[in-house]
């Protein structure tokens, strides 16, 4: 399709969702997604999730899981860190994710009080069970933790850099890729939304099967080193060459076909093109 290699630019997870990133050289896979991606969700007292759609401030805790899972450190620039032993079983509570109903383990009162002078509302922290059962939609199904929807999100940089060329030309700045929060960066494409023709790829010994487009929302307008919103870009240029049914799109979700272990500089190696849903 291109006359360049493509490869990894990047590999991010998110351990408590609209936290702050992790940037591994090195990642497992499992069928959820890379481990610990969105393993963890704050909500509200009912269990009503909250995410940088209403809560923008979210983006300054920045989540250290230890490889195993057992530990968790969260870090925020006007507090004192916070280390605790990760209850991985126990007690389940209700929670709503977008409307739908999940199950989560809570990591108490100290936590909860932290996390709610972070965001400056009551909140608790949960952690996904270990009998979670979800299962995502699209072309190719899966499973995910508490993600938006599939388990891996994937975003070229010849794509970011066309938006941003859009973004130049009207006198705007331009917006950096932390704004919408991918999983895996691939650079090496010659044209923009190359990834919206993935059908099924491997990517070191893992394969991935093709769900749906990435529609974007409020989240990519948040400056991610600030928490302050920064206006309506980059929605309002997407909204003039990127809208399609149900929204504005940039990028692609994928599920996870078999598991394995990717590595930045992996190439990515695609083993089935289809059609753009553009």
């Amino acid at each position: 399709m291109t006359g360049f290699e493509p490869r990894i630019a990047q590999l991010a997870y998110y351990p408590v969702k609209g936290c702050a990133a992790v940037h591994p050289t090195t990642a497992v896979i499992t069928p959820a997604g890379i481990t610990h991606d969105r393993a963890f969700l704050v909500v509200d007292g009912k269990g009503v999730y909250r995410t940088q759609r209403r809560h923008p401030q979210l983006a300054l805790i920045t989540p250290e899981v230890s490889p195993d899972g057992s530990r968790m450190s969260l870090h925020h620039p006007d507090l004192a860190p916070l280390s605790f032993a990760v209850a991985r079983n126990g007690p389940r509570r209700s929670v709503d994710l977008f409307g739908k109903p999940f199950l989560g383990i809570d990591q108490g009162p100290a936590v909860g009080e932290w996390l709610s002078q972070a965001v400056g509302e009551a909140s608790r922290l949960v952690r996904v069970p270990p009998d979670h059962r979800r299962v995502t939609d699209g072309h190719t199904p899966g499973t995910s933790g508490y993600a938006d929807s599939s388990a891996v999100h994937l975003l070229s940089t010849a794509s970011v850099a066309l938006l941003d060329e859009k973004l130049r030309s009207a006198g705007k700045p331009t917006v950096p890729m932390e704004r919408f929060r991918p999983n895996i960066v691939v650079d090496g494409w010659e044209h923009a939304h190359t990834e919206d023709l993935l059908r099924r790829m491997t990517i070191g010994d893992c394969e991935l099967g093709y769900a749906k487009l990435a529609l974007r929302c409020v989240v990519t307008t948040v400056d991610q080193l600030s928490a302050r919103r920064t206006g309506p870009e980059p929605l309002r240029t997407l909204a003039g060459y990127r809208r399609t049914r149900g929204g504005l799109a940039l990028g692609t979700k994928f599920a996870v076909v078999r598991p394995g272990t990717v590595s930045v500089g992996d190439p990515v190696v695609v083993t089935r093109w289809g059609a753009s849903e553009m």
